[in-house]
């Protein structure tokens, strides 16, 4: 089994612009480096819980962008233990599709893809996403925006990532239809929202209710609540002085 997580390094100005404004270049890269390291400590045995699982994860993978020689890579695989490998392709369905066929080329007979961008996204949705493997040829987690957060495959099917227009509130819709079309017995984990605009944000931090109380809600992380709290002033502000 091959858990994969899909990042580009938080560089200011290459990563979460749709934030920008109201954030800054510098606050979007704090708030996606944090959102990360969220992603991974909850994919570590034991992470999404209390006590450790006797029981061994699967392999774990960051296909990093633009290069897994960033340094930001370099120190999650060592303080992480996940491995590198590059993305290649075009465009996001590309990419994607390369690292299915190159996993499956390594052995890997279970390969579960996630987006980063995911502060509440509970650990039990990937280990679910594995299990629904034994039984289905593909899974998919659907985002709130018409997008997907996951999608897991247990051999390649470079089809399914052909025509779909990526960016768009299109892609679960033309994914579902076309791993029909492709013959695909399919399952479905539980929505979740994926963090791309101002809009999420304030959302993340309403439905987690972080301003209700000092602690820190157990849907995140202490590191990624205090970022929020830092940006909420400016998140609010907003609209008032868009005015």
């Amino acid at each position: 089994m091959a858990l994969v997580f899909f990042a580009k390094a938080p560089v200011p100005g290459e990563v979460k612009t749709r934030l920008c404004p109201p954030l800054t270049h510098d606050e979007a890269a704090t708030l996606h480096g944090s959102l990360v390291l969220d992603a991974l400590e909850r994919s570590r045995p034991g992470g999404g819980g209390k006590t450790k699982s006797a029981k061994p994860g699967p392999d774990r993978w960051l296909a990093c962008s633009p290069t897994m020689n960033h340094p930001f890579f370099r120190i999650m695989e060592e303080r992480q233990g996940v491995r590198l490998m590059e993305q290649h392709g075009e465009d996001l369905g590309a990419r994607m599709a390369q690292a299915f066929s190159s996993l499956f080329a390594q052995g890997y007979q279970q390969v579960v893809l996630v987006g980063t961008d995911l502060p509440v996204l509970p650990a039990t949705h990937c280990t679910q996403a594995f299990s629904l493997l034994n039984t289905h040829d593909l899974v998919l987690g659907p985002s709130t925006d018409g997008g997907y957060y996951l999608i897991g495959l247990r051999r390649p099917v470079p089809d399914l990532f052909v025509g779909i227009p990526w960016s768009t509130e299109h892609v679960f819709e033309k994914t579902q239809a076309l791993a029909t079309h492709l013959g695909l017995q399919m399952s479905l984990l539980p929505q979740v929202r994926d963090l791309d605009t101002a809009d999420d944000l304030l959302a993340v931090i309403e439905d987690t209710g972080l301003l209700q109380s000092k602690n820190c809600p157990p849907s995140l992380t202490n590191r990624t609540a205090s970022v929020l709290r830092m940006l909420h002033e400016r998140l609010t502000a907003w609209p008032e002085e868009s005015e």
